[in-house]
């Protein structure tokens, strides 16, 4: 049975009390949804923990790595969920021609990888989602 308006609007006030609260239209997508915000927080932390290593690699004591990449992935954040800009737009806008940025991401963009990495992960985690339930 589909939630009544007051259902929705008495769950989404107690949800967004912890965060962003958003309704699926179609129930089979919450193993996607499983798979982006609830196996997110993994992905995530190993980004930072690559961050730091590589960090590392380049000279960097683990302490200033570990700050500067968890500041560096906060803050990004926040700018993100701030301006109505597209992702696509705010990393154009972070990369100057020829630069030091535009150097890295030509490596984590080379034939789509890191796209391509992340929409396999996504996958593995949906169809695991869906074998578990």
């Amino acid at each position: 049975k589909a939630p009544s308006p007051l259902d929705k609007k008495y769950a989404t006030q107690l949800m967004e009390a912890v965060g962003t609260a958003d309704w699926i239209t179609d129930e089979s997508l919450m193993d996607a949804v499983t798979a982006v915000s609830g196996s997110g927080p993994a992905y995530v932390f190993l980004f930072i923990e690559s961050l730091v290593k590589a960090g590392m690699t380049a000279g960097l004591e683990e302490k200033m790595a570990r700050t500067l990449a968890t500041q560096t992935v906060r803050d990004s954040t926040i700018f993100a969920e701030n301006t109505p800009e597209s992702l696509e737009q705010l990393r154009k806008n972070v990369t100057s021609p020829g630069g030091t940025t535009e150097a890295a991401l030509k490596v984590l963009m080379q034939g789509d990888a890191l796209e391509n990495l992340m929409r396999d992960a996504v996958l593995a985690a949906t169809k695991r989602s869906k074998e578990l339930s």
